[in-house]
């Protein structure tokens, strides 16, 4: 009660005055506010929403405010978000996209039609909200998702695109009241928090769904789909399931198919993208129908998602797939692209994900498997990992590093061969530092 009691005061000051301008920040303040952000994933994980409720009552509910798409799923949830964005904001609606990880910046989580919000608007945010956070023990993903709601009604977006974090019932985007829900493609992935089979880990999805909410689904193992129609008939939310996807055909430039008798392509590279492309036209035109064909049409052509199948050189590629799911489709894919090519593999992952799985799909795929880690210690040590695999009869060769592990890619790419770099978004800094590759983060 004196927690709640505070809270309250603390909510009535912080609606009384508006937020401080970032000219009354000094630089030390300014630095202390955007490592306070990070310093929060000390918190861990905490699965629930009471707190992030709290935070939001603490700004004036900023969700009340918006026009929303809600967006859980186990893979392609950033493709799709990255989609339907950009039909939209070509349209000439004014798009918010909450996503997550980032590649390089922060930033990149929280973007208005593209413009990822700025260092000072974090900083003011931060602020301003930092008394209830001390109170609340808040964690990273409860405070960015307050602010990415807070920075949308701010920047009076006419639609924000909210993508979960983990899961859907438990996930502190569960806050808002959508106008519509999607549920991309679902399978295997955070076993350890969301449960051990497929129908523990749809009812978790599932939890996103609204009463009278539409409802737009990925094509589903039959598992999952009944779990979530019968979810969605319990909430009295109508489902609309896809139509039919044909002539899917990937290159390295992209992907054409056909969806509902109509052509369509889109940048991002693979079958499973046929698939986002499509949940994101059908999504968009069950939201907003006035939307024309051509519209779509032009929309999913501007798309861009870096680290998805993304080329860095001539024959080398990367992509973040990083579960069971994520990297079937993506082996799939390179060899529907190259089918007589051999796949040189360099691999690193976070702890936390579940091996058995992934190395059944891995095995007899690569010419050769190289092994490493980043250089923040944030994903396992190449020799652990490589340890691991060996044990399971994969063979792979562990190195130091990304550099050394791009260098050996290299020395072994011959006509026959194309490299794949694969496994987790926490890479993305070093690989493009080496390939020397850049994109204006301004615009994503």
């Amino acid at each position: 009660m004196i927690l709640l009691k505070h809270l309250r005061l603390l909510q009535v000051d912080l609606l009384r005055r508006k937020f401080i301008q970032f000219s009354t920040l000094t630089s030390p303040e300014f630095s202390y506010l955007l490592n306070s952000l990070f310093n929060l994933q000390r918190h861990g994980l905490k699965l629930g929403l009471e707190h992030t409720f709290q935070l939001l009552d603490s700004i004036g509910n900023p969700q009340k405010k918006l026009d929303m798409i809600h967006i859980a799923g186990t893979n392609g949830k950033g493709s799709t978000c990255a989609q339907i964005s950009s039909i939209l904001s070509t349209v000439g609606y004014k798009v918010g996209l909450y996503s997550s990880p980032h590649l390089i910046n922060f930033n990149e989580r929280i973007r208005v039609n593209g413009h990822p919000i700025s260092d000072k608007e974090i900083a003011v945010f931060m602020q301003n909200i930092e008394p209830v956070i001390n109170q609340l023990q808040s964690t990273f993903f409860e405070v960015t998702t307050a602010m990415a709601l807070h920075y949308f009604r701010q920047q009076r977006v006419d639609i924000a695109i909210i993508e979960t974090g983990l899961g859907g019932r438990l996930d502190s985007t569960n806050v808002i009241v959508p106008g519509i829900t999607v549920i991309t493609h679902i399978s295997m992935d955070h076993m350890d928090i969301l449960g051990e089979d497929l129908e523990n880990i749809a009812s978790e999805k599932a939890g996103i769904i609204k009463k009278g909410t539409p409802l737009v689904i990925a094509n589903q193992n039959p598992i999952v789909k009944k779990i979530l129609i019968e979810t969605a008939k319990e909430k009295n939310a109508p489902v609309v399931e896809l139509g039919q996807i044909s002539k899917v055909i990937p290159n390295i430039n992209g992907t054409k198919f056909t969806y509902d008798n109509e052509r369509f392509f889109t940048p991002l590279i693979g079958n499973h993208q046929a698939l986002n492309g499509a949940l994101a036209i059908e999504t968009t035109y069950q939201y907003k129908k006035r939307i024309s064909l051509h519209q779509l049409k032009k929309g999913l052509k501007k798309v861009f998602w870096p680290g998805r199948l993304q080329q860095l050189d001539e024959r080398i590629y990367y992509d973040v797939a990083h579960n069971e799911g994520g990297i079937e489709t993506l082996l799939t894919t390179i060899n529907n692209i190259f089918p007589e090519k051999q796949i040189i593999g360099l691999f690193c992952l976070k702890g936390d994900k579940e091996l058995d799985h992934l190395i059944k799909k891995m095995k007899g795929r690569f010419k050769r498997l190289f092994v490493t880690t980043d250089r923040n210690g944030l994903l396992l040590k190449a020799t652990e990992l490589s340890e691991k695999l060996t044990s399971a009869d994969l063979p792979n060769t562990p190195l130091d590093s990304i550099s050394e592990g791009i260098i050996t890619i290299k020395k072994e790419l011959t006509k026959g061969n194309v490299g794949i770099i694969f496994g987790s978004h926490y890479i993305a800094k070093e690989i493009f530092d080496e390939f020397e590759i850049s994109f204006d983060t301004g615009i994503i």
